[in-house]
């Protein structure tokens, strides 16, 4: 399995780099969070530090999930509550604390790898409810037939909310996954950006309202 690990410690680097190869796998090192949004492609697999030089890890994560699927294992000295939390809500697939065993990390990648579907045979990620159609991968929007002009965040509110579709979903959550940062983002422009949705979709019950909580998309 080609590993892309992104590790800016050079010790910390090299002794996994060996462990993984010794298992096995191709370990690819890169020190950057840019140069991990750049090199994604060539992996089957991520181990990812959050203490990064040039972007915080969390970053790196949102960035990489708004273009790819490719299994994440966060691997960081950050053991506190909303760190872990955090990374989970934006997509990571596992979160390990250093410093962490190796045979336990060669374990939770293979259990994250067998967890992701075969992408060639994986069904389109399309949401129905009702006669609105949410194409996660195109990033389309059909209401009735017709297609909705969306910006770029309003789908991302979306497409938040219909990957979860009738699940309630916190604001919190909503925030991290679009804004990066439910303490850092503006809360006033969720609201903006969901009465501008349900304006465009003219369908008042598909965004339900979860009072003290957050939303709902669909029944």
């Amino acid at each position: 399995m080609r590993v892309l690990l992104v590790e800016d410690d050079d010790g910390v680097a090299s002794a996994l780099a060996e462990a993984l190869y010794e298992h096995g796998h191709l370990p690819i090192r890169v020190r950057r969070g840019q140069e991990a949004l750049t090199r994604y492609r060539h992996a089957d697999l991520l181990l990812l530090d959050l203490g990064l030089p040039d972007l915080d890890g969390l970053e790196v994560l949102r960035k990489l999930r708004a273009v790819s699927g490719v299994p994440v294992v966060i691997l960081t000295a950050r053991n506190d509550e909303r760190s872990v939390v955090r990374g989970l809500h934006l997509g990571a697939d596992d979160y390990l604390v250093k410093p962490v065993r190796v045979a336990e990390l060669l374990a939770r990648m293979d259990a994250v790898t067998r967890r992701i579907p075969d992408q060639a045979h994986a069904a389109p990620r399309t949401v129905i409810a009702g006669d609105v159609e949410v194409d996660l991968t195109a990033r389309r929007v059909l209401v009735a037939g017709e297609e909705i002009r969306l910006t770029t965040k309003e789908f991302a509110v979306l497409a938040v909310l219909a990957a979860r579709a009738g699940t309630a979903v916190s604001r919190q959550q909503v925030l991290d996954e679009v804004w990066g940062d439910a303490y850092l983002a503006v809360s006033r422009s969720l609201d903006v950006h969901l009465t501008q949705l349900r304006a465009k979709l003219g369908r008042p019950d598909l965004l339900t309202t979860m009072r003290g909580f957050g939303y709902r998309f669909g029944g």
